[in-house]
């Protein structure tokens, strides 16, 4: 069974940082594209960043040149560094699993994590 466990959220203040983690058990992780989403209280669920098994990313307008995704396949980890965090990027944020090299649709990813909690204080 495929598991994928978030971790690093927390409370910041603005122009903070912090770097949240997606664990992956279960399967083989070097050939999924792995995303992050975050979904703010009444507010749809945004496309964050993603990487491709080969390493290409992707991001979303909202974070290009704030945020970076990364993966260490040795570990079954994906990485996501936030940097310059605003209010605006309070969120849950959920790190998910996919079979296709398309990145920003939440619709093709077969698994998910069960989200982490970002607050970002002004």
């Amino acid at each position: 069974q495929v598991q994928l466990v978030e971790s690093g959220g927390g409370l910041v203040q603005a122009g903070g940082s912090l770097r949240l983690s997606c664990a992956a058990s279960g399967r083989t992780f070097s050939s999924w594209t792995m995303g992050w989403f975050r979904q703010g209280l009444g507010k749809e669920r945004e496309f964050v960043a993603c990487v491709t098994h080969r390493s290409n990313t992707y991001y979303g307008d909202s974070v290009k040149g704030r945020f970076t995704i990364s993966r260490d396949s040795a570990k079954n980890t994906a990485y996501l560094q936030m940097n310059s965090l605003k209010v605006e990027d309070t969120a849950v944020y959920s790190c998910a699993g996919s079979n296709t090299p398309i990145c920003g649709n939440p619709r093709l990813y077969d698994y998910w994590g069960q989200g982490t909690q970002v607050t970002v204080s002004s």
